[in-house]
């Protein structure tokens, strides 16, 4: 009885939650990606991480860089900054504090995919 320990408010938990995209963010992204993919756009897509952002990588081919990556930058520097959508050298092309605000202001058909 004496090893039991009482943690209130650990902020551990909540850091490695925020490590990944939430249900919500998700939830916004798959549904862009089946519009996209049905549309025919997209074929392939694959997450990753690293220790300042989580991105969803979007690839035309398998075998190829992504062409379009939405990231989230898990330590943003100025508040618009908290999530991005890249181009396939790494370019910003747009960038938001609301993933859902970027995902529907964006217009998805305007950006050609290069081959």
């Amino acid at each position: 009885m004496n090893k039991i320990k009482l943690i209130i408010n650990n902020d551990l938990k909540k850091k490695e939650r925020e490590r990944f995209f939430i249900k919500k963010e998700l939830k916004c992204i798959l549904n862009l990606y089946a519009k996209m993919v049905s549309n025919g756009s997209w074929r392939d897509y694959a997450f990753s991480t690293g220790s300042r952002e989580v991105s969803f990588d979007v690839y035309q081919r398998t075998s190829e860089k992504p062409v379009l990556r939405i990231t989230k930058n898990l330590k943003p520097v100025y508040l618009n900054e908290k999530y991005f959508i890249k181009d396939k050298d790494g370019k910003i092309i747009k960038k938001s504090e609301n993933l859902d605000y970027l995902i529907t202001k964006t217009s998805w058909n305007k950006l050609r995919l290069i081959k």
